[in-house]
């Protein structure tokens, strides 16, 4: 009995404790959250750890606006390319050396570096050699223009994203349809507040990561945000075949995007029509339901 006594006595002060350091939080005014994943709760009271990057390079501005927007909710680390690196897809860097730099592009709060690498990897860098520990979130972009359907594929903007999510990192990737490099990213601030905030207090499925796509609209136009599937489309591939003064040719990609669906619940469909599009996307290429058609070839 009196081993029990003392096993109940414990664990009445631990709970006491618990609730006292809750109140004196709440007085502090301190942010707590809570952040869900299918295995664990996590009650966390310090600031979020909000790990920042993208394809068009630290200087770009739509990662400035993404900046501003994440110094408004945690503590804020920037490992972004050092010069543009869109459609890099997932490619990363094996038959050369890598190179980082600690940067002060302009005077807010964040820590930043620059990195010679592809957006993934920027976010192997981050994880693995310049952040003391596993960030809470990590946001990517925001995108110089559209990575909506089947740009999701080539874009460097979500591969950063995607490989946050293989580290176990909730993620979003961000995008404007608008690839002018003055793009006006300010109306779309609250949203990415909005959608940022909800990640860390609900958090994702693991192998799961966001696809955030703006219409190039003012915010009074912005009708809302629709949660989509990605469109079936894709891209008519031409070659712009030219010489060059020693005769020898060169190529320029060129092409135009096709939309093939005509659903209402896909991105493409909500982007056309004024609605912000947020698609969830998995790095499970499997084709789970073929499999069992697979089964009855005769592959022995």
């Amino acid at each position: 009995m009196p081993k029990i006594k003392k096993i109940l006595c414990q664990s009445l002060s631990y709970a006491i404790n618990f609730l006292l350091n809750t109140v004196k939080h709440r007085l502090k005014h301190e942010f707590t959250y809570f952040c869900y994943s299918p295995y664990i709760w996590k009650n966390m009271t310090k600031k979020p750890l909000i790990l920042v990057t993208n394809d068009d390079g630290i200087t770009a501005s739509g990662i400035r606006t993404l900046i501003k927007v994440m110094n408004t909710i945690g503590d804020v680390v920037v490992v972004a390319p050092d010069s543009p690196q869109s459609g890099m897809g997932h490619a990363i860097t094996i038959d050369s050396t890598l190179h980082c730099n600690k940067e002060q592009i302009d005077n807010g709060p964040q820590t930043e570096y620059s990195t010679s690498g592809t957006p993934a990897d920027c976010v192997k860098l981050a994880v693995h050699e310049i952040l003391d520990r596993k960030p809470d979130i990590c946001v990517s972009g925001i995108n110089h223009g559209s990575n909506s359907s089947i740009n999701v594929i080539y874009s460097g903007t979500m591969s950063a994203a995607i490989e946050a999510g293989i580290e176990g990192i909730p993620a979003i990737g961000f995008s404007l349809l608008d690839y002018n490099w003055d793009a006006n990213f300010a109306p779309f601030e609250d949203i990415i507040k909005t959608i940022t905030t909800n990640v860390l207090q609900n958090g994702l499925p693991n192998g799961i990561v966001l696809n955030v796509n703006f219409p190039k609209l003012n915010k009074k136009e912005i009708k809302g945000i629709k949660i989509c599937r990605q469109a079936k489309a894709n891209w008519l591939e031409e070659f712009d075949k030219r010489q060059n003064p020693q005769g020898k040719d060169y190529y320029w990609l060129t092409g135009k995007f096709v939309n093939l669906d005509k659903g209402e619940d896909t991105d493409e469909w909500a982007l056309n029509n004024g609605y912000v599009s947020v698609v969830p996307v998995q790095f499970d290429l499997t084709a789970h339901h073929f499999i069992q058609q697979l089964n009855t070839w005769s592959l022995k």
